[in-house]
């Protein structure tokens, strides 16, 4: 079972600026690098302080110099925003500096806000990522490839970079749309989803999806590698527990009101904080993630494993404006405490896999 991080590196208030969060983003993954994490995530955003990282290639290059074994991934590359054959060529490039340790995060976005400020329409998006996700394993296998689509045509070019992994860094597909998990599930990719403010039930919802398509695809649903992201904290300081769940519901309520068209911008580029409509309240976010005291929160992940069966478990280290010395003591916590524990409790009794599964995550 795989640990990783994810690093949204948001800007709640201008007590941060952007150069600080960017910064203890890196010491965030250099500290996780060191205590055995086996993956760091950055996420992608643009024009609000919903998130300060306007590219995750980038971060990852900048990372993979100030750090030795841990893997870097986009988290995601929101594919219909990029020129395609410069983003292969990006993609080889990083994997290069990163010496293959890339981890390639793709997903269609869904922010109406920032698309419009591409020129880019959201409605058009899936249509031009499924284009972007052929032209990326042709132009990564290929020494050269053409392509003739709907959205994008590209004349025979060749890609002079080339990724050290072969036949390229590994894809995770961010999305539980049925047309992305199929398309993830016939190419052999992974298949990344979050169970965002959910607990148990949405998270057997997701794997009877998976299962289902996988038969359809005729492939062993137990071969089908899957990546979570949670919003977690463990902490037997209930003050600290409360606080990130308020940065988590703040999180959520400028996510939605993206999403929903109805956030409010003000004082440049910071998104508003309101109620949002139907929204969980802290008791049930405490009730369903795995959020609480150290023992609850090593249950919870178990669970959680048991129902999803994952390769690859990352819970969000940076959310809201929660105090970064507080963040780098709990990324302690996980790696000495939780993950053994978790790990344990693994190796006492696993989710069935197969056995070509089982040597992907031995690897």
């Amino acid at each position: 079972m795989d640990f990783g991080i994810f690093i949204l590196m948001q800007q709640r208030n201008k007590h941060k600026t952007s150069h600080q969060i960017l910064r203890d983003a890196v010491e965030q993954t250099r500290l996780a690098d060191e205590l055995g994490f086996g993956a760091a995530w950055y996420a992608e955003h643009h024009f609000s302080n919903y998130g300060m990282c306007s590219s995750p290639l980038t971060m990852i290059a900048h990372c993979a110099a100030v750090t030795r074994n841990i893997r870097l991934g986009t988290g995601i590359v929101v594919a219909p925003l990029y020129t395609p054959a410069r983003l292969i060529a990006d993609v080889a490039m990083v994997d290069q500096l990163s010496n293959g340790r890339l981890n390639l995060g793709i997903g269609s976005g869904y922010q109406h806000f920032e698309f419009e400020r591409f020129g880019v329409s959201l409605e058009t998006a899936k249509g031009r990522t499924f284009e972007i996700l052929d032209m990326l394993e042709m132009g990564l296998q290929q020494p050269k490839f053409s392509y003739d689509g709907e959205f994008y045509q590209q004349p025979m070019s060749a890609i002079s970079q080339r990724a050290v992994q072969q036949p390229g860094p590994p894809m995770w597909i961010t999305s539980v749309d049925p047309a992305f998990v199929t398309r993830a599930v016939r190419s052999g990719h992974h298949v990344f989803v979050s169970g965002g403010d959910g607990g148990l039930e949405k998270l057997h919802g997701t794997r009877a999806l998976i299962d289902k398509i996988a038969k359809a695809e005729g492939k062993d649903p137990a071969g089908i590698n899957v990546g979570l992201l949670r919003a977690a904290y463990a902490s037997d300081n209930k003050d600290e527990v409360e606080r990130y769940l308020d940065c988590a519901r703040y999180q959520r309520r400028i996510a939605v009101s993206l999403k929903r068209r109805t956030a409010q911008i003000a004082d440049d580029y910071q998104v508003e904080e309101g109620i949002v409509e139907g929204e969980p309240t802290l008791d049930e976010m405490r009730a369903l993630l795995p959020v609480g005291s150290i023992d609850t929160v090593i249950e919870r992940v178990v669970n959680e494993i048991r129902v999803l069966k994952p390769v690859h478990y990352c819970f969000q280290t940076q959310m809201g404006d929660f105090d970064h010395p507080t963040m780098l003591r709990q990324l302690k916590t996980w790696a000495e405490v939780i993950i053994p524990a978790v790990q344990q409790e693994i190796a006492n009794d696993p989710p069935h896999r197969s056995q070509p599964e089982r040597e992907l995550v031995a690897a």
